[in-house]
């Protein structure tokens, strides 16, 4: 149809009706919004209208089929097999693309990722790879794919040629206040990984504290809508939820991050890493057909692991997108924070909980996280604990150390830090950080073998 027989007042006003938008509705209104056409105030009125009113299962299809085909659509050709893509819906701590990544490929995965930057408390895969001196988080079209093809693995951002429509929104959608609006956020996901050139996708849907799905209906409600849009689309997809109520791992922080990484790549590291990357990428492997169970994927995951394969892997992409691979070897050749304060425990016990959320605020207060897009993040500072929940802490012994660039806001993050660990009398009961996988609308428990 042309674009003279669609107003933009009509469609705003179809959906703040409740009504159903057609095909061609969405596909004019993102291909025009896109294009610049349509202004943003008029834009942001949609995306609030679909904030309240929702979208059924074939909008959300058409919204991300439009999404896709306002830019590029990769093939990637050129490699071969079943082509899988991990995603997380956003964390603290959450570096575990840059561990299961590398481990997947290293068993034979094909793993085209596009990650993005960390924006408000949580953080973004770019940016903790950023920290490398010389990594490109922007390859062209044909250098992702050699790497794809030639390493395994390449992980790049969304560039301006892959799903601009969504870049265009998602900046909307954070100055709207419609981030957490699950249609819009399926289609955000699902457009960039599609039009990437991935043929099946495995989702990390966070839940907890410090997660967009704070409950764990609505994580499963975003599961089931991701794996029924993605399913229409001809695309395979598993989720698999993980819990987010205190930070993964032992470090908040782009450049610390990365040496946690790699620690956990050298075999240095145990615990909720662990059960995440093996949860996480026994999916990948089997959806790529290197296993036909997940505990044969777990198994040649370990063994990747033990064997230096994953470190390695993760070496290879480095050096192909042009990242300096002695800080690989030389950790601490990356950048460092001047300033070391520790956050005390203000009374004796047991570290009962660490507050996700906050841990994040306080990142982003150091300069670790941005609140705008166009901020800059300062990779050397962040927050490396010493004890997490459930270790026993005197009063007055460092359970943190903060990473600052200088004393006063070292300090300051130290107190605000103090206040969001609680403290109890008894060892709380341990929880798995893994809460199960997403089949059929329910949680299918996930056994995973002691680290």
């Amino acid at each position: 149809m042309s674009d003279l027989e669609y107003s933009p007042v009509d469609i705003i006003a179809a959906k703040q009706a409740g009504g159903a938008l057609t095909s061609d509705q969405i596909r004019w209104f993102i291909r025009n919004s896109a294009a610049g056409r349509v202004p943003d105030y008029q834009l942001s009125a949609l995306l609030m209208a679909v904030f309240f009113r929702g979208m059924n299962l074939r909008e959300t299809r058409d919204l991300t089929r439009a999404m896709i085909e306002s830019g590029k659509v990769l093939k990637l050709s050129s490699v071969r097999g079943t082509r899988v893509d991990k995603h997380s819906t956003g964390g603290v701590g959450d570096k575990i693309s840059l561990i299961v990544g590398p481990l997947a490929a290293a068993v034979g995965v094909k793993v085209p990722m596009v990650s993005g930057r960390g924006l408000g408390h949580t953080g973004g895969t770019l940016d903790k790879l950023e920290s490398i001196p010389g990594f490109r988080t922007g390859l062209s079209p044909a250098m992702f794919e050699r790497v794809v093809r030639e390493v395994g693995i390449s992980i790049i951002g969304q560039s301006s040629q892959i799903a601009p429509a969504d870049r265009k929104l998602y900046a909307i959608r954070d100055v709207t206040s419609t981030v957490r609006c699950q249609p819009l956020i399926v289609g955000s996901i699902l457009s960039k990984k599609i039009a990437s050139g991935a043929d099946a996708l495995v989702f990390d849907i966070k839940c907890g504290k410090g997660a967009f799905m704070e409950s764990l209906a609505d994580a499963k409600s975003l599961s089931g809508m991701l794996s029924k849009v993605a399913a229409m689309m001809d695309k395979k997809v598993v989720s698999v939820v993980t819990r987010m109520d205190e930070p993964l791992g032992y470090t908040v922080g782009n450049a610390m991050e990365v040496v946690e990484s790699i620690q956990v790549l050298k075999g240095k590291h145990v615990g909720d890493l662990l059960d995440v990357t093996f949860a996480i990428g026994a999916e990948m492997v089997v959806l790529a057909g290197k296993a036909k169970t997940r505990q044969e994927a777990r198994t040649l995951l370990r063994s990747a692991l033990l064997g230096g394969k994953g470190f390695e892997k993760f070496r290879e992409m480095v050096r192909a997108q042009g990242g300096d691979t002695r800080v690989i070897d030389d950790p601490d050749r990356l950048a460092r924070a001047r300033y070391h304060v520790n956050a005390g425990a203000r009374r004796r016990g047991y570290i009962k909980s660490i507050d996700a959320l906050e841990v994040g605020k306080i990142a982003v207060v150091l300069g670790a996280g941005r609140q705008r897009k166009e901020d800059d993040v300062d990779h050397a500072v962040g927050i490396e604990f010493i004890k997490k929940t459930g270790r026993k802490v005197a009063k007055g012994e460092p359970f943190a150390v903060v990473h600052a660039s200088s004393p006063s806001k070292g300090r300051r993050c130290a107190r605000l830090l103090e206040d969001v660990i609680e403290i109890g009398a008894a060892r709380p009961r341990p929880r798995s950080v893994v809460i199960g996988r997403v089949h059929a609308g329910r949680i299918e428990k996930i056994r995973l073998p002691k680290n």
